[in-house]
Order: C-alpha cells, then structure tokens, then sequence
C-alpha cells in the first residue's frame, strides 16, 4: 500500500510540474509577444521619423548620386512603414503610441550633420552626411533582425518573411551608402 501512494504521489507531483512548465512557457510567449508589439511599434515610429528627415538630407546632399540615394530611400522607407503597419494589423495591433528615442537622437544627428557639411568642402560635407545615414541604417538593421527573429519564436511565419524582406533592403542601403563614400572620398583623394 506504501508503495502505491508513493506511485500516486509521485504521478501527482509530476503533473503539478508539468502543468507549473506550461504556465511558465505561456507567460514567457506572452511576454515575448508583448515585447514584439513595443518593438514593433518603436520601429514604425523609427520608420515615420526617417519619413520626415530624409528630404532634408538629399537637400543638404552635395553630390548627385548621394541625393538620389536619400530621395530613392525615401520611398523604401515609405514601403517599410506600409509594412510594419501590415505586421502590426496581422496580431490587431496598431502602430500610434510609441516614441522611438533612439531614432530621434540619430535624426538630431544628422540635422548636426547638415549643419556641419556646409563647413567642409562638398565631398567630405557627403561623407558626413553618409556616416550619419550609415548610423540610421545599423540601427534600423539591428531593430528588423531582432523583431523577424521574435516573429519566427512566436510563429509568426508570413510576419518573418515581412520583416526579412525589409531587413535585407535596410542592408543593401548600408551597402549603398558604404560604396558612395569611398567613390566620395577616392574622389577628393584624386
């Protein structure tokens, strides 16, 4: 008889365990969720505040194919907050609400960068104006590999696949503005 309550027992206190590792999980999912949404509602403020900054790079631009990166950014960046809003809609949330810090110091950045340019000659005014874009990129390249990486924990397949897609064109810019800067500099090294 002894042994059979031990049996009980022990049958008990596993499925207490098993049910305590359920609960633990189901709040770590809601949490990552509820994480997920902050970041992804940082990211459309990010996104909306660039909106606002680019046009007064390009003008500030010196250089032709530097002007036509910004104003072509311009309009990715657009399509990246059309598809931060459609992640958003697809776990019915919304993107209002949230002030992206970081990016406001990046954009107050670049105003300095624009201030700045107008002291140094035409190339190296682009080069700074290029590393402060190059900063916006790098954190904008960090912000989409971490949601797309939440998206895939939770399931969120189609909302991954979004993402990436954004991320990688957030690289290819980085890419972009990497290459003009040397031209740039090359150039003024000629």
């Amino acid at each position: 008889m002894k042994a059979r309550n031990t049996k009980t027992n022990n049958s008990r206190t596993s499925n207490s365990r098993i049910k305590n590792m359920d609960a633990s999980r189901e709040k770590e999912e809601k949490g990552l969720q509820e994480l997920y949404v902050e970041q992804l509602k940082d990211i459309f403020n990010a996104e909306n505040q660039l909106v606002k900054a680019l046009p007064k790079m390009a003008r500030a631009a010196s250089s032709s194919e530097l002007k036509a990166a910004f104003e072509e950014h311009l309009e990715i960046t657009k399509e990246h907050v059309s598809r931060v809003e459609k992640v958003l809609s697809m776990i019915n949330e919304k993107g209002a609400g949230k002030k992206c810090k970081a990016m406001e110091g990046l954009v107050e950045e670049g105003a300095e960068a624009i201030e700045e340019s107008e002291e140094y000659e035409e190339s190296i005014g682009d080069a700074g104006l290029i590393a402060a874009a190059q900063r916006v990129e790098h954190y904008e390249i960090a912000a989409y590999g971490t949601v797309r990486t939440y998206a895939e924990i939770l399931g969120f397949e189609d909302a991954a696949q979004i993402l990436q897609q954004t991320l990688d064109e957030e690289g290819e810019a980085d890419k972009t503005l990497t290459a003009l800067s040397e031209s740039l500099i090359a150039n003024q090294s000629a």
